[in-house]
């Protein structure tokens, strides 16, 4: 069966807007995020090599093998939330009266909340290079730099309200709360750093045109 990330744009987007249940907003999240830290990269390639960065070609390149690899792993997890849908999907369908059923919805929940966690965090991981390439990266691609920050901070967005969807149906409270808290925290740390990021590139740009 072919993967969701392995389709076109223009067949994945067909896919999203289709009434199939998947991808949906965890899917769209996690290309979202792919897409904004792949923006970095590009910054961070651009940027390699070139004579008015050699004190930052060390920090360009961790930061580069460091966008790589979260990049990879969003891209991956398009294709994990939607295999995380049939099991939930299909705990709804239980009779509401058979033996086992909280308990099987309660797992399927918990696991549906697993992939946009992670979007959640490598979101995060992304801002942090982001914000590093705002000052080390080339200023030729400045605008890449915020378009990146905001992509990444939806994405976050997103994935939080994945997260918050299904752990809104867990029986275990205290487990969904610890859930909550944690969404909250990069919420609240990494949602204005992506605006802060995209203000900056946006006041340099318009004083340098």
């Amino acid at each position: 069966m072919e993967k969701l990330i392995e389709k076109s744009c223009s067949a994945f987007t067909e896919a999203l807007a289709s009434n199939a249940p998947v991808p949906g907003g965890g899917g769209a999240a996690a290309l979202a995020g792919a897409l904004g830290t792949a923006l970095g990269s590009m910054v961070a390639n651009f940027t390699t090599g070139k004579k008015k960065y050699a004190a930052y070609e060390a920090d360009i390149q961790a930061a580069l093998q460091g966008m790589a690899q979260i990049q990879s792993r969003l891209l991956a997890l398009v294709d994990a939330d939607a295999e995380a849908f049939a099991p939930l999907s299909a705990a709804y369908a239980i009779p509401k009266d058979a033996p086992g059923r909280a308990e099987t919805l309660e797992k399927a929940a918990l696991h549906a909340c697993e992939a946009p966690r992670e979007m959640a965090a490598l979101c995060g991981q992304a801002l942090e290079r982001l914000e590093e390439l705002l000052e080390k990266g080339s200023v030729l691609l400045l605008s890449d730099v915020g378009c990146g920050a905001l992509l990444c901070g939806a994405a976050l967005q997103c994935a939080a309200l994945n997260v918050f969807v299904n752990t809104a149906s867990l029986q275990n409270r205290e487990q969904a709360q610890a859930i909550d808290e944690e969404i909250d925290g990069l919420l609240e740390r990494y949602v204005p750093k992506a605006a802060d990021i995209a203000q900056a590139v946006r006041r340099r740009v318009q004083k340098e045109g």
